[in-house]
Order: structure tokens, then sequence, then C-alpha cells
């Protein structure tokens, strides 16, 4: 479905990107934004104006000072003039004001956001205001670039977008590490209706950890499947890779062999000549370099146990330097869906291993078989009349299928090159901490 653009954009108003875009002409435009920083002279006054569309400011020039001085660092204001070429250093063009309309006075006072280098703690603090900063709006910006460049590659390559439950009665990955979901009583609400049974629904319900088992079920009927959707998990690490509410980007497709997961993990050189090959290798081989590199580990790399994150930075700051990619791990150590390799020891699965960030991705060829499904259903202990459904797929028309995710703000932080997971999101929640 086509948009009319035009029609848009002039019920709309123009954005600063859309000014800084235009030639300048003689025409009378208006435009709105926020006051970045007033300069004041004796016979003429400047003003940086942005909206966040756009890394850069539109200057605005005022021939009489004195409209100028209402304004103040973080004012939102509406501003009447002509787009005119500009004839200093650093821009092309620049709006000379004929009015100017204060919409919302900021006192420079006690406004929190100074022009000072402000840190990060005490920008986490003031989580409503820290989007005004020039790094977190380029943030939200880089979310919004790679949300669409990602949707733009699934929709050329035939997925359809899906919308899955953010309410479920599973745990995708059995981690154990959920939010529990009940409602609160209502102090409005008769006798009879506290004593009703405490689940809201028919069985106790979680926040989802993973959109995965609910795409695979719409993948056994719609081949290719995606989906970009908040996720939740109570782990109480504190470390800069976590976050108890984030955004995952999860894919299914059907009719998938372990041939094409091999097409997908393979990065061909010549297409990136000025990049390092991306690195694949099996976790048994992992192991066995993390044990002769005569690192010193706090956790002793052993055949059967999980990757530390120690391990994962040594495999891609050091061994790879660069992503890699290990592959099939033990099946003791993954989840009951993985597809069972031809050693019966290990899966056929991977996780992207990434510089300064660790696991960015993961995924698997997904169980088709249901005698081995069923089997690895009883060997982790799990609920098998809770996974019926899930078996019954199958059953029924079953096809070979895979798929994986990706953190979306551990994605944000390897490509911005920032620190910390909780800078990538605009609203951070991790455990202890909830501001808004």
């Amino acid at each position: 479905m086509s948009r009319p653009q035009r029609l848009i954009s002039s019920r709309l108003g123009k954005t600063v990107r859309q000014v800084l875009a235009s030639k300048p002409d003689k025409e009378t435009i208006q435009v709105h934004g926020w006051v970045k920083s007033v300069r004041l002279q004796k016979r003429i006054a400047f003003a940086m104006i942005h909206d966040g569309t756009t890394s850069k400011s539109l200057q605005v020039v005022f021939q009489d000072p004195k409209y100028a001085k209402v304004l103040t660092n973080g004012t939102s204001v509406r501003l009447t003039g002509v787009l005119a070429s500009s004839p200093g250093s650093g821009q092309d063009s620049e709006l000379h004001a004929e009015s100017v309309e204060v919409l919302g006075a900021c006192d420079p006072e006690i406004y929190p956001i100074q022009k000072q280098t402000l840190t990060t703690e005490y920008l986490r603090d003031h989580a409503h205001l820290r989007v005004r900063t020039d790094v977190q709006g380029a943030v939200l910006r880089l979310r919004d670039a790679v949300m669409r460049s990602l949707s733009e590659f699934f929709q050329c390559n035939d997925f359809i977008y899906a919308h899955t439950p953010i309410i479920t009665s599973n745990d995708a990955e059995g981690a154990g590490e959920t939010f529990r979901v009940a409602p609160v009583p209502s102090r409005l609400a008769s006798p009879s209706t506290t004593t009703q049974d405490p689940e809201f629904f028919n069985k106790p319900s979680y926040l989802t950890v993973s959109s995965q088992l609910h795409l695979e079920v719409l993948s056994n009927a719609v081949a290719r499947v995606w989906t970009l959707s908040p996720c939740f998990r109570a782990e109480r690490s504190q470390t800069s890779r976590h976050l108890a509410e984030f955004w995952m980007l999860e894919a299914e497709w059907a009719f998938v062999r372990t041939a094409s997961i091999k097409h997908v993990l393979r990065l061909e050189r010549s297409t990136r000549p000025s990049e390092v090959p991306w690195v694949r290798i099996t976790y048994t081989d992992a192991i066995h370099e993390l044990q002769k590199s005569g690192t010193r580990f706090e956790f002793a790399p052993r055949w059967g146990a999980p990757l530390q994150s120690e391990h994962e930075r040594w495999l891609a700051e050091s061994f790879a330097r660069g992503p890699i990619f290990v592959t099939d791990y033990p099946s003791a150590i993954k989840p009951f869906y993985m597809r069972q390799n031809d050693d019966g020891k290990t899966v056929a699965c991977f996780d992207l291993l990434v510089p300064h960030v660790g696991e960015l991705a993961g995924g698997s060829l997904r169980e088709e078989r249901s005698a081995l499904l069923g089997a690895a259903i009883k060997r982790q202990g799990l609920d098998e009349g809770a996974y019926r459904w899930y078996t019954e797929l199958r059953k029924f028309g079953g096809a070979p299928h895979g798929g994986y995710g990706m953190g979306f703000e551990r994605l944000i932080s390897w490509l911005g090159g920032i620190e910390n997971v909780r800078e990538c999101i605009p609203m951070p929640r991790w455990s202890g901490r909830m501001l808004l």
C-alpha cells in the first residue's frame, strides 16, 4: 500500500530534516522545534532549533534581537520565516525569522538538561528527559533505521510480519526466569468476585521471554514469519548486557535443512572486502581452543558446560577478533526443541558472538521428528500435557523448520559502539530500577 507522502507532509508541516533538505526560496514557511542554543549580539541574534528528526539543527537568524530574548535552552517554539542560503560555515541554509511563538517555556535555572557534560547515571535518574540529549536522540534514530532495514530485508525475502502474544503459559527457553501475571483485586469488587480462582486464565500465565514457539505455530502454515516484540526476563544480573524488559527480533521459516542454515551463517568476504570474515567453529572445538589458550578463566572451560561470558569474550575478541558462530552445542545444555545431530550428543544450533557484547543471536533447526521431540521433553522433565499442542504441529503435516532470535538492544549496542544496553533503549528497566 503506497502512502500519499506529500499530502501527509503538507498537513503535518515540515520537519527540521525536511527543511534542511529543501532548497532555499523566497516562500514563507513555518517550523516547530526546541531551542538548543541562543546567541545574542547587539544587532542580530541566532538560535539553533531541532526536533529530533535529524542530528542537525536549523540555524535561525533574528534581525531584531528582541525576538530571541524570550528563548532559552529547551523552549518549544513555532517559527515563521523565509529559508535562505547561509553565508556562514556549518550549514547550507538558515531561517530568517519573521515571527516567533513560545509554545512551552523552559526555565534555564532549574532545567535538568544543561549544556555541560552529564554523567550516564545522572541521565538514567532523569530518564524522562535524557532523550533530549544528542546521544540518546541518535540512539532512537539508530533504532528506527535498523528496524526499517530489517523490515526491508524480511519483506524482500517474503517473510510475513506477525504479532505474537505477550502473555503466555510457557517458558520457551526453560530458564525459569519469568514474570508471573496475576490480576490485582479491585477495591470496588464484590465479595463473590474476590473468592474466585486467583488465576485470571485457566492456568498460570507469564510475560513472554520469547516468541519462538508461537512463531513455530505460524510457520507451519505461513512458511516464513518474523517479529520484533517486547520480551521480559526476571533476571537479577546487573551486567551491561541484561535488561528486564527488552526487544527481541525473531524469525522462523519452514522447509529448511542443515545446508540452508550453513548458507545463512556463511559471510562471503567478497561482498565485504573491508571486514574480517566471520568465523565458524563447533562448540567442541571452541572448548579445545579455550583450554589450550593459556588464559586463566574464572570458570574453567569444559565440555558439557555452558560457555560463560568470559569465554564468549575471549572467542570473539582474542580468537576470532571479530564475529564468530559457535555451533553444535551439547543437547544437555540446550532447550528441548533443538534438532538432535546424528552423533546423539549435540544439537543443530548456533550462537553468534561479537566483540564487546558477547552473545548477539542464537538459533537452531527445530526437532521435527516426533519420537525424538517427545524423548527430549521427557528427558528435561517438562510437562508433556502442556506441550501437546507443540508436538501436534509435527503430527499434522509438520515440515522441517528452523529459526533464530536476536536481542535488539544488543544489536544496537554493537552497531552503535554503546557499552551498556541500558543506553540502547529509551526507558530501561532492570532489577531494582524502574523510574517510568
